[in-house]
């Protein structure tokens, strides 16, 4: 109760999304809930997610949680996923997509009751195994702060609580758990570090790791909420412009301040460029901070999630790019989504005509270096034209896994002036085409394809020519 009053993650009649597995942690959570809930009256939704990993142990857990929320009088709501099926639809970790989708269902619970906080059982080990994957990832200040207890709609009541009171709470009160024996194996990052790496540093360096890890956790939250709240200060009073688009600061106000400010400067100008950092590495930020110090008038650098950071004269700009269809005027940093049928790229000098065609009706001895064909069930939403973005990689047509695009461009031996003008066939994911050289494997046609992209590229002639005509 105390950390509820301190923090003030639950306030009167809100909707609390619990996810519950129906292990030791969320069943603990769950009934220090409901104790609080004589204080303070809020609603409990009791959320289950099935992952598909464990076969009837999962329909267990998931028969368990509902006997639990029906005994207690609670709403249930459960979803069954395919977490390994998506991982390596999406190429990334079966522990990233079951994150994904765990809280992708839980907001969906909280659309559906108008507002609403999810609340998770991490406690001070969950605190202490984040700090350690950082750590070996890399992080500065901010990631040395871990979990809080509030992030944007997700609470953590229990971060400060040691998992062996969680043990005796639950001992003492003869409250039910089941057991998920993936959590004892060592097959996921996490459980590496919570089952190998805990133990050694416990038995071998310091028996209370946990603790001091939880220590230097909030040491660094108060050194960061320092340096965060004069930052934004800072960033406030060098705001040249700002709108929903693009934003502008002041070059000789930026150049003022020291290099960690100049960091959280430019994190604080993304996050209200697009509502979050997702996919936002050091590398990005240290990159935009060396080409605004160096003021390199015209350098664009492009970031992730569909945003480019440039100089100007005096002014520093971070802007959304914006995707055009190949009608409208151009732009400084061209992205054209591409329609099925004939498109016009002035600004490429090209005409791409794109059909989609069943596969026993192609003459694949038509394929040329200017017509190629794709599965078209493997593109992921629209297609585009652009030029290459930073950290780009490529899978190359008869090639295991991917590389850097500049080591493919290396490796073929493209000129350095070509590289930034080349085009690229893309879909929201993955680079499909490198237009004038190698397809990607990942689009590839296979003996289960049914529908086909078919795409050629054409030179426009120079508007000379065409103008005689």
């Amino acid at each position: 109760m105390k950390t509820i009053d301190k923090y003030n993650i639950i306030e009167k009649d809100d909707n609390i999304v619990l996810g519950l597995s129906g292990g030791p942690d969320s069943m603990a959570l769950l009934y220090l809930l409901i104790e609080i809930r004589k204080k303070i009256y809020f609603n409990i939704l009791i959320a289950h997610v099935n992952h598909g990993v464990r076969g009837d142990e999962a329909l267990r857990d998931e028969m368990f949680v509902k006997e639990v929320a029906n005994n207690l009088n609670l709403p249930f709501f459960a979803t069954r996923v395919d977490m390994v099926g998506i991982a390596k639809k999406e190429g990334i970790t079966a522990e990233e997509a079951g994150r994904k989708l765990r809280y992708g269902f839980f907001r969906e619970i909280i659309k559906a009751q108008g507002s609403g906080k999810i609340a998770v059982a991490h406690n001070k080990k969950d605190q202490a195994e984040t700090l350690l994957m950082r750590i070996m990832r890399g992080t500065g200040v901010d990631g040395l702060k871990g979990m809080d207890f509030q992030t944007g709609d997700i609470i953590r009541p229990l971060l400060n609580i040691d998992r062996c009171e969680i043990e005796k709470y639950i001992e003492d009160r003869k409250i039910p758990t089941v057991l998920d024996k993936t959590n004892l194996e060592s097959i996921y990052t996490r459980n590496k570090i919570r089952i190998e790496l805990i133990p050694y540093i416990e038995k071998n360096f310091n028996p209370n790791i946990v603790d001091t890890l939880y220590r230097l956790s909030e040491n660094a939250s108060l050194d960061s909420g320092f340096l965060e709240e004069y930052s934004i200060k800072k960033y406030n009073s060098i705001i040249k412009k700002k709108d929903d688009t693009c934003i502008i600061l002041n070059y000789e106000g930026f150049k003022m301040q020291d290099k960690a400010i100049k960091r959280r400067i430019i994190r604080k100008t993304i996050l209200d460029l697009i509502d979050t950092l997702q996919g936002i590495e050091e590398v990005h930020i240290s990159l935009v901070v060396e080409v605004f110090d160096r003021e390199e008038t015209g350098k664009v650098i492009n970031l992730p999630s569909g945003i480019i950071a440039r100089v100007s004269y005096k002014d520093l700009i971070i802007e959304k790019v914006k995707v055009k269809s190949n009608k409208e005027e151009s732009i400084s940093k061209e992205i054209y989504d591409l329609n099925i049928g004939n498109n016009i790229l002035e600004d490429y000098g090209l005409e791409i005509d794109l059909e989609i065609v069943e596969r026993k009706d192609i003459d694949f001895k038509k394929t040329s270096k200017n017509i190629k064909y794709f599965d078209y069930t493997k593109i992921v939403g629209g297609i585009f034209i652009r030029t290459r973005d930073f950290g780009d990689r490529f899978n190359p047509f008869g090639m295991k896994g991917t590389k850097k695009l500049k080591d493919y461009f290396i490796d073929e031996k493209i000129p350095r002036d070509l590289r930034e003008k080349l085009p690229l066939f893309v879909d929201e994911e993955n680079i499909i085409w490198v237009i004038g050289y190698r397809t990607s494997e990942k689009y590839k046609i296979s003996k289960d394809t049914t529908k086909v992209l078919k795409a050629e590229v054409k030179r426009l002639k120079p508007k000379e020519e065409n103008d005689e005509k």
